[in-house]
Order: C-alpha cells, then structure tokens, then sequence
C-alpha cells in the first residue's frame, strides 16, 4: 500500500465559459474501473442534450488503470488534457467527466487542448484535492496508572489516538504513521516499562492535517 497518494475529498461540478461555450467539469473519487464507468454514464444521462460529454479516469497504486474519451471532439483534443491534468496534479483514483455545451464559436484543436484543460481542472477545484496518509492501528492495554503519562506523550508527539476502551484495564487504538509503526510499538514498551500489551491493527488511511 502506498504511505500517501493525493487524489479529491467529493464528487463535484465546476461549469467555466470560453467564447460562449458552457464547459462543465464534473469528478468523482473512484476505486474500480467499473465506478468509474458508473459516474460517467451518469453524467452523460444527466447531460443528454449536451454536444460532448469528454471524459479520464486513473485508478491504481502505480496507476495501472488510465482511460480517456474524446467523445466525438477531435482525436487527442479532450481525453488526453484531462488525463494529463490529472497525471501532472498527481491525482489517483479518481474520474473526470467534462461537459460541453457548443456556444457556437470554433475553437481549433489548440483552444480544445486548453478548454478541456481548464475544465478539468475546475472539477478538481470542486472536489477538493487532498492527501490520504497511511497509518497502522497500534492497540495499547495498560493498567490505569500509566494512563496519564501516556496520553501525555501522545499529544506532546501529535500521535493520532482513536477508540479508547474502559474496563479493568485501559485499551488505547494508537494510529501512528504505517512507516513508524514498529518504531512507536517499541518506544510505548519502553515508555510503560515492559507493563503494556501491544497489538497491531489495520492499515488505515486519514486525510493529511485533519
């Protein structure tokens, strides 16, 4: 599993407007190919009327999955930009459909290369690109009286804590980084003195500052 990847908080519409035409840039967070199959079917039903509904989606660890559409505009003109927004933001599993109303002004292949750009982009705008670090769950049991002391160095590290379990012992779920996790189940035996029981959990990814 990768430590961290970047890819959007929401599905999302941003609409932009270039020499009449409307271009509106819809995204969606994805996880199979068959999701993001889905969402653009979606938005081709929603946005039936429109002359193109020009869509990319990347999906995988390395990316292994990368499709793109030009629907109907010139070869290479609208899925490839989008596309390649997303490789250049780094993006992962993620789809971007991008509408376009004809406003009746012909833009040239160069003008389409930087509509479906822009309008990629607005849709990540919309989505909100974010960052989803990888954790490990490190379950701490401990006698009451090191509860204090722990919780202290805890918050004086920034380690994220979660469920905290009450009953004749504590039980503290500890999500430290997924690279520092075998260091930090070394460092509370150390800081408890041998008196804790430490268990691994799940791998569990968080979005970065929150």
């Amino acid at each position: 599993m990768l430590t961290t990847y970047k890819t959007v908080r929401q599905s999302g519409s941003k609409e932009i407007v270039i020499k009449k035409s409307r271009f509106i840039g819809h995204i969606r967070p994805v996880n199979t190919e068959e999701e993001a199959a889905a969402f653009i079917e979606e938005i081709k039903k929603q946005h039936w009327n429109a002359t193109h509904n020009c869509s990319a989606y990347m999906i995988g660890e390395r990316d292994e999955i990368q499709k793109q559409s030009d629907d109907g505009e010139p070869s290479g003109t609208a899925g490839k930009p989008i596309l390649e927004v997303m490789r250049n933001q780094g993006l992962k599993n993620v789809a971007i459909v991008v509408t376009r109303y004809f406003g009746g002004i012909m833009l040239g292949a160069g003008g389409l290369i930087r509509a479906y750009t822009d309008g990629a982009v607005a849709a990540i705008e919309a989505g909100e690109p974010i960052t989803r670090v990888l954790h490990r769950e490190i379950v701490v049991e401990l006698d009451y009286t090191w509860l204090g002391k722990v919780e202290n160095e805890l918050r004086s590290r920034g380690i994220r804590v979660g469920q905290t379990e009450f009953t004749d012992k504590v039980k503290l779920t500890c999500l430290p980084l997924e690279p520092e996790a075998e260091a930090f189940a070394e460092w509370m035996t150390d800081l408890t003195q041998g008196q804790s029981n430490i268990t691994q959990g799940e791998r569990i990814y968080y979005i970065e500052g929150e």
